[in-house]
């Protein structure tokens, strides 16, 4: 019932507007990120397969499989207003126009063709590796590092509900094969993690 008539959707939309009348989600910045949900790659079952739907990908040298979730936030509230669902190997940056309310993290999201029309303030956080090679080590570097640290902080929002969902309500593995499935239960759990987090205002 919640695929086919996508009811989840339509209850996080509900949601939002309630968060909106409320004065609690403000729209006028927007901080993005994805996390990863494993899926086991195991091949022992009747297709003697992995899920075909779920993908690996490299992170810190590290591979992992499974599923990503893509979140947009609220840059004042933490609460998020949007979200996608995709296999692991889903490069973050080609979501953005769909979690997009303002400002971003996402490195070169500002020159992407879906962006060209957005009038947005982009806050793109530069490579570590990079810093060295533009401006050496001096005056410069500092300056521009204590300017990485501020959007790192502010970036840092985004891990909040990705922390309830993960660690409060324990969803660290997929529980169905498929992304419909996974995705229709990650948007309940995403919208009950703002309700959550709203719950002292």
């Amino acid at each position: 019932m919640l695929e086919k008539h996508k009811l989840q959707e339509k209850m996080q939309q509900a949601m939002n507007q309630i968060m909106v009348d409320q004065g609690v989600l403000l729209k006028e910045g927007t901080l993005m990120d994805a996390t990863i949900i494993h899926a086991s790659p195991s091949t022992k079952n009747k297709s003697k397969a992995r899920d075909p739907e779920m993908h690996s990908c490299k992170k810190a040298n590290q591979y992992y499989f499974g599923m990503k979730a893509h979140v947009g936030v609220d840059m004042y509230t933490s609460v998020a207003h949007s979200m996608t669902f995709t296999s692991a190997n889903h490069h973050d940056v080609t979501e953005a126009h769909n979690l997009l309310h303002g400002d971003s993290g996402y490195l070169g999201a500002d020159q992407r063709e879906e962006n060209k029309d957005v009038s947005a303030q982009w806050l793109i956080a530069e490579r570590p590796s990079s810093l060295v090679k533009k401006h050496g080590t001096g005056t410069i570097y500092n300056d521009k590092k204590a300017t990485e640290k501020i959007k790192a902080q502010l970036r840092a929002k985004v891990e909040h509900i990705f922390r309830i969902v993960k660690c409060q309500f324990g969803f660290r593995k997929v529980k169905y094969k498929g992304l419909a499935k996974n995705a229709a239960q990650l948007t309940m759990l995403f919208t009950l993690a703002n309700i959550y987090m709203m719950r002292n205002l």
